[in-house]
């Protein structure tokens, strides 16, 4: 039996056929994709990003009772037009991934929120149309809400973030606030007194977040694991270290080992050091 090609584009022998090659109005819609089960048409469609905008509309034209909806390879032409009417007719959407879709706008937000009050899991990174008043929708109509990306919605401020934490903040579970330098401690203080259950909290590049806001999320947030806060140049270690000692997966190393991997580096050797706290 020969083996299966590669749809998502990987490398394969020469001269052999990819699966999203063939002619689409001829071959793929017709014969291939119309008795394809819709799981597997949307996982075509995440390792496929040529998918034709048509096609998609075409796959997705009768989907009712999705779950999940990862349409981050449509970022370059997915428009409030093309995602609305898939959310309305699928109200019980548990996870969308719409990173980068930049052509989108504050109008698709609110079609998820209004129309999938049991949304869990939600990435908007690197989405800039991402504003307040879209936030404040989103956190008054979804009280499932447990994961959400803003990774680079850079026109969020403190105040957004805060009506989040007040709104939801009782069930996040995870928050990516990274590469927004609007956000400062006093979004992160809010977070900490309003999300108790918060396990992952990512502020990569968030300028203004300071050693205040690491205190208040060490008395806080027991259940935090997880905490990135690289390029954040004015959290002071005293302020990460009761985190440490609670076993948090922190990615900037203590100032010690930073300068005993810089030393290495220059000398070829570590000197033996009880690098305990």
């Amino acid at each position: 039996m020969e083996p299966p090609m590669d749809p998502s584009g990987g490398e394969q022998e020469p001269g052999a056929v990819r699966l999203l090659d063939l002619p689409w109005e001829d071959v793929l819609l017709p014969h291939v994709l119309s008795r394809v089960p819709l799981r597997q048409l949307l996982w075509l469609q995440r390792v496929g990003p040529q998918i034709p905008r048509a096609a998609l509309a075409w796959l997705l034209r009768d989907a009712e009772g999705l779950q999940e909806l990862a349409l981050a390879p449509c970022h370059e032409w997915l428009s409030d037009e093309d995602l609305v009417p898939v959310l309305a007719r699928n109200p019980q959407l548990r996870s969308v991934a719409l990173a980068g879709c930049g052509q989108l706008s504050r109008r698709a937000l609110g079609a998820l929120a209004e129309g999938c009050p049991r949304l869990q899991r939600l990435s908007l990174a690197h989405c800039d149309w991402v504003d307040g008043l879209a936030l404040r929708g989103l956190a008054d109509r979804c009280p499932a809400l447990e994961e959400l990306d803003l990774t680079a919605c850079r026109q969020l401020k403190d105040e957004a973030i805060v009506y989040l934490a007040q709104r939801r903040g009782a069930g996040l579970r995870s928050l990516s606030l990274a590469v927004n330098a609007n956000i400062g401690d006093t979004a992160v203080q809010e977070l900490a007194r309003n999300c108790p259950e918060l396990q992952h909290l990512d502020l990569t590049g968030c300028l203004r977040v300071g050693s205040d806001g690491i205190r208040t999320l060490a008395e806080y947030c027991p259940a935090l694991r997880s905490l990135r806060v690289r390029h954040c140049h004015h959290v002071a270690e005293p302020s990460l270290s009761r985190l440490r000692k609670r076993g948090v997966d922190i990615d900037v190393e203590p100032p010690l080992h930073q300068a005993l991997v810089l030393l290495q580096d220059m000398v070829g050797f570590a000197p033996f050091v009880n690098l305990q706290v």
